[in-house]
């Protein structure tokens, strides 16, 4: 990489990390493409060369952090060693770990991306849907409770630990180390616990 392209990267990966922290601080529609400029300590112009819009930064910033997790998901599935509970704990550690390290930037995409229905959530929406599918696969399982389909399972799984973020993200939730860790073992427990069949040995409800 030659210098001048090198400098390019760092000037837009500026851009990005600092429009994280003006969107996280203040929200999206409460801020200015001059905001994200003060921010990034560059002239307002600069920030129009890299990108057409605050817009395009938020999608950039989406569409980067999304993918990770992805590819993420898929290289879990992939791990044929894995049962399929230990597959869900794993995907559940990437992302509760994500928040750990960046939570202004699961902040933005969470409360900027995910949830806004009628914005960038309906324009995103076919990309959200991929975790669903690569969360899906995981649970195309028969070692779970019969009826229930995978899809749907894995956007009650998702949404559990979307609602776990959002808990921490608006502060009505303890963010400690130990809570970041238990978490992800209880997430597992709460949806593995309803999926799982009813013991044969079980004594049947009397009506």
């Amino acid at each position: 990489m030659t210098a001048a392209r090198s400098n390019a990267v760092d000037k837009r990966r500026l851009i990005l990390d600092a429009a994280v922290r003006v969107f996280a601080r203040r929200g999206f529609h409460h801020c200015r493409v001059s905001d994200v400029a003060d921010e990034a300590g560059v002239a307002y112009g600069l920030v129009y060369h890299y990108f057409s819009s605050k817009e395009e930064i938020l999608n950039t910033l989406f569409l980067e952090r999304w993918q990770v997790m992805l590819d993420a998901i898929a290289e879990i599935d992939g791990r044929q060693e894995l049962p399929t509970r230990d597959k869900l704990y794993e995907v559940a550690s990437f992302i509760v770990d994500s928040y750990r390290h960046d939570p202004d930037l699961m902040k933005v995409i969470i409360v900027e991306v995910t949830r806004a229905a009628n914005s960038f959530g309906r324009l995103h929406l076919e990309k959200i849907r991929e975790a669903y599918e690569g969360i899906a696969h995981i649970l195309e399982d028969n070692s779970f409770k019969s009826g229930i389909p995978s899809e749907f399972a894995a956007m009650f799984f998702y949404g559990a630990i979307e609602q776990l973020l959002t808990g921490w993200i608006f502060e009505v939730m303890p963010r400690t180390e130990q809570d970041f860790e238990r978490s992800k073992e209880l997430v597992v427990d709460t949806i593995c616990g309803g999926l799982q069949p009813a013991r044969a040995d079980a004594p049947a409800v009397s009506g």
